[in-house]
C-alpha cells in the first residue's frame, strides 16, 4: 500500500505565499505522475497542477503564473508553491500520485487525505 501525506497547509493572507508538500511512502516499484487537486465546500474537486515523472507540468488556468509544482524523485515528494494567493484559492488540497506496486502490476491512482489552505481577504 502507498501512503501520501500532505503537509504545509494553513492560514495565509491574500497576496501571500504558501508551500504544500506531499511525501509518498510504502512499498511501490515506481511513481509516475503526481499532482495536486483541490476542493472547496460545495464544489467539485478540480485539478490544480500535475507533473510527470520526467518533469513536464500542466496547470489550471486559474493558477497559471501563480503556482509552481515540482518534485524530488529521490525523496518521493511533490511540492506546490503557491504565490499571490487569493481567497478563491481556499480549499482542501489533495495530493495524487500514480504508482506501480511492482513491475508485475499496473499503475494505480492514490490519494492523500488532504490539507486545508485558507486565504483570508
Amino acid at each position: 500500500q502507498v501512503q501520501l501525506v500532505e503537509s504545509g497547509g494553513g492560514l495565509v493572507e491574500a497576496g501571500g505565499s504558501l508551500r504544500v508538500s506531499c511525501a509518498a511512502s510504502g512499498n511501490f516499484f515506481s511513481i509516475y505522475g503526481m499532482g495536486w487537486y483541490r476542493q472547496a465546500p460545495g464544489k467539485e474537486r478540480e485539478l490544480v497542477a500535475v507533473i510527470s515523472s520526467g518533469g513536464s507540468t500542466n496547470y489550471a488556468d486559474s493558477v497559471k503564473g501563480r503556482f509552481a509544482i515540482s518534485r524530488d524523485n529521490a525523496k518521493n515528494t511533490v511540492y506546490l508553491q503557491m504565490n499571490s494567493l487569493k481567497p478563491e484559492d481556499t480549499a482542501v488540497y489533495y495530493c495524487n500520485a500514480v504508482v506501480r506496486r511492482s513491475y508485475r502490476d499496473s499503475p494505480v491512482s492514490s490519494w492523500g487525505q488532504g490539507t486545508q489552505v485558507t486565504v483570508s481577504s
